[in-house]
């Protein structure tokens, strides 16, 4: 390993080990001796890696929405029209929220409310990710226009932002409710706001 790319692979383990950690507690429950413990990495060092917690935060948020967004570009752009990629786009997110791999679950939901007061710099991570997020939904759902699959959708980016407004509030209130139903209505109102009958795509 090269003196040029060991920081760059130093600095992402202890992004992914400490990705299932603020997961599972939150921002400001988990303390930098906690991650770097877990990472096995000097306490003196971190910071030749991120200038602040706060930095790091942000850079936790950035490479989990860049592993998003590639995902989501892989089911959005799968083989099929616009309609069955959306609906195979809000499958995988209920199945990644319910299933038993802790691994999956979002890291947006997890720590949105909780740190947009405490750093800018982490709210507007939030931001942009969440942002790429809905302008991709919004063209995908103009391709749907244009093949015929989306018929009923007047104005992609508006239904776009309403899809994943209520997907976000569904999956927090799984995690209140403990339950998965919050996302099942999540799905049904996702056939009925782009016009699909309930057995279709």
């Amino acid at each position: 390993m090269s003196a040029t790319t060991a920081p760059v692979d130093v600095r992402q383990h202890i992004l992914d080990v400490a990705y299932p950690l603020l997961l599972a507690k939150g921002f400001t429950a988990v303390g930098l001796t906690e991650v770097l413990a877990a990472a096995k990495v000097p306490k003196g060092s971190f910071y030749h890696y991120f200038g602040s917690k706060e930095a790091f935060g942000e850079a936790l948020l950035d490479a989990y929405f860049d592993a998003y967004l590639a995902r989501t570009d892989k089911l959005l752009s799968a083989p099929g029209s616009a309609a069955q990629r959306m609906i195979s786009y809000f499958r995988d997110w209920l199945d990644s929220q319910t299933g038993d791999e802790a691994q999956s679950r979002c890291l947006a939901v997890k720590l949105g409310a909780e740190v947009c007061d405490l750093s800018e710099a982490m709210r507007t991570a939030l931001a942009r990710g969440t942002g790429g997020v809905t302008e991709r939904l919004a063209r995908c759902i103009e391709v749907g226009k244009a093949d015929g699959s989306l018929p009923a959708v007047l104005d992609a980016p508006t239904t776009a932002m309403a899809l994943y407004q209520s997907w976000f509030g569904a999956s927090l209130l799984s995690k209140i409710t403990r339950s998965r139903a919050p996302l099942d209505t999540a799905m049904v109102a996702t056939r009925q706001l782009l016009g699909l009958v309930p057995d279709a795509a």
